[in-house]
């Protein structure tokens, strides 16, 4: 079923607004999606009508609040294909989920002269706690070095692989070059050796069919953030015998049973790593997020972006002094280019001045930059509510500023 734009961009109160005189064409929905109006009023409603702390009390508007907060972890749990809604951790985004893990299950099952195994792809977030790990542990931190084209090289994967690995933390999609990482291949290749395996789906999940059953991961994170919901809110994704196996993260309220100065006894999951009030209205609005993407179709979703993706390659292929990043055949719809003898951060501005949002920089993967001898790139990134009439708005924009720099 083709996505109809106009109906779902009607959907979407930002995107009606103009910027630097020009109708907004927003290209940063890897850094941030923007939120449909069905989250904003689902917000605006908790605090109106059901504002309340939850899980503690006996009113009315605590027991409002606590339904419609269970009910998303229960559309999580759909969402991504867990067992049970236990297995779901709300935490403060990806961010916070890697690090979860890195200190609990890290702390309790990775000792001295273990291994680590990430990709030159990571995120900033799936490289430093693993190196704050092995420096308080003694780990052994290892790295899949990647082609030129931004793709993993299977083969020194394999390589790395060994009984001292423990673990391997990858990115299960680029978010500097739009990479789709063979997953499930890596998952049961590192499986065959024991090692546990942790997906940083934030880039993914937004944009492809993941079952966490299906491909046997034992932890996924992702943010609400970058699936048409709120700011703040987190999941982490882990299989029930890890996560009872597993210390808590946070002391505090929710997370325990009974306590005493002599002793504490700790709550079930996924009430253990749950400590103090959560961002309830954010949990809440969550719900209509995935609902609107389960609506609309994963699949009819992927198939519109990538289809802007490869419309936006075919427009600035041929132009001269714009060279692409990131030439993966497997990739979500992300285009990170550079321009030749031009900085990002300026083709950014200039962009801007047309009222087109895209990212620069290095996207928080500096050792990424550095393997392909870059500083940066220039990154748009697309969603279900643009178009190709922005696409083309876009592409004569980069044209003509590359003409500047290349005539």
């Amino acid at each position: 079923m083709a996505i109809q734009v106009n109906s779902i961009r009607s959907e979407f109160p930002i995107l009606h607004q103009e910027v630097n005189g020009n109708p907004l064409i927003y290209f940063d929905n890897a850094a941030t999606t923007q939120k449909p109006k069905v989250v904003l009023d689902a917000l605006q409603n908790y605090y109106e009508v059901d504002n309340s702390n939850i899980h503690r009390g006996a009113h009315t508007l605590a027991d409002r609040a606590t339904r419609q907060f269970e009910e998303t972890r229960e559309s999580v749990r759909a969402f991504i294909g867990a067992r049970e809604s236990a297995e779901i951790i709300f935490t403060r985004g990806t961010t916070e989920s890697i690090n979860l893990v890195a200190k609990t299950f890290g702390s309790a099952f990775i000792q001295k002269g273990d291994e680590i195994i990430i990709s030159t792809l990571e995120h900033h977030s799936n490289i430093v706690p693993w190196q704050m790990l092995c420096e308080q542990n003694g780990a052994i931190l290892r790295v899949i070095p990647i082609t030129d084209a931004g793709e993993l090289v299977w083969e020194e994967f394999e390589k790395l692989l060994n009984p001292k690995t423990k673990l391997v933390s990858v990115v299960h999609a680029s978010n500097a070059l739009g990479t789709i990482n063979p997953v499930k291949r890596m998952i049961d290749a590192a499986h065959a050796v024991g090692a546990k395996v942790l997906l940083d789906g934030a880039q993914s999940t937004s944009h492809l069919d993941v079952d966490v059953q299906a491909l046997d991961c034992d932890f996924l994170t992702f943010s609400a953030h970058k699936l048409y919901g709120p700011t703040g809110l987190g999941v982490l994704y882990g299989k029930r015998e890890l996560l009872e196996a597993m210390p808590p993260f946070l002391g505090g309220g929710e997370m325990i049973r009974e306590v005493t100065f002599e002793k504490t006894t700790y709550n079930t999951i996924p009430f253990k790593f749950e400590a103090g009030t959560p961002s309830i209205a954010e949990v809440i609005a969550f719900k209509p997020a995935l609902d609107f993407i389960t609506s609309t179709g994963k699949a009819n979703i992927h198939r519109h972006e990538h289809d802007l993706l490869q419309y936006a390659v075919e427009l600035l292929q041929d132009v001269k002094g714009v060279i692409p990043v990131g030439t993966a055949a497997e990739k979500i719809a992300v285009f990170s280019f550079n321009i030749q003898s031009m900085h990002p951060f300026d083709v950014g501005q200039l962009l801007d001045a047309k009222g087109i949002a895209v990212r620069t920089g290095h996207h928080c993967t500096q050792p990424l930059m550095r393997r392909l001898g870059i500083e940066g790139t220039v990154r748009a990134s697309f969603a279900v509510y643009n178009s190709r009439a922005e696409v083309e708005v876009f592409a004569q924009a980069v044209t003509k500023i590359a003409s500047l720099k290349n005539k």
